[in-house]
């Protein structure tokens, strides 16, 4: 499998996820048991299912904060969607086209966001702020 399919299992995979607990859920879930269906019909009704699982979990994990489980289910869907594009690359056309129609704004189309932080501290407080990802590790 070349990175660019690598890339393709990874994207989806975190976009479905990250869809799965959001109003979104239903496109999500019927786009994705339509590949299925299509290029692996015999194992529609299990991703169905493991669909179902993985989106209660994501949503029991979320309540709880455990950042943890949500890595972990994306990284199995990551996983199957690799398999199954190793097993029929033709996937590859119809996956981009429904993470299109879940995700019609490309990163490209995104604006500019005045991100504006301010914060006090007093005696030997810290503080950590970020207009997006951050990731601090401490001795």
């Amino acid at each position: 499998m070349g990175p660019e399919m690598a890339e393709l299992a990874r994207t989806a995979g975190t976009t479905m996820v990250t869809l799965m607990a959001t109003q979104a859920w239903e496109s999500t879930r019927e786009g994705v048991l339509a590949l299925w269906q299509r290029f692996q019909p015999d194992r529609a009704d299990t991703v169905g299912g493991e669909l179902e699982a993985t989106r209660e979990d994501l949503l029991l994990a979320r309540e709880s904060g455990d950042t943890d489980t949500e890595a972990e289910l994306t990284a199995e869907w990551q996983a199957r969607l690799r398999r199954l594009l190793v097993a029929r690359p033709e996937v590859a056309d119809e996956l981009r086209r429904i993470l299109a129609e879940l995700n019609p704004e490309s990163p490209q189309a995104h604006t500019a966001v005045d991100v504006r932080l301010r914060a006090e501290v007093s005696g030997s407080g810290r503080v950590y702020q970020a207009g997006r990802d951050q990731h601090i590790t401490e001795r």
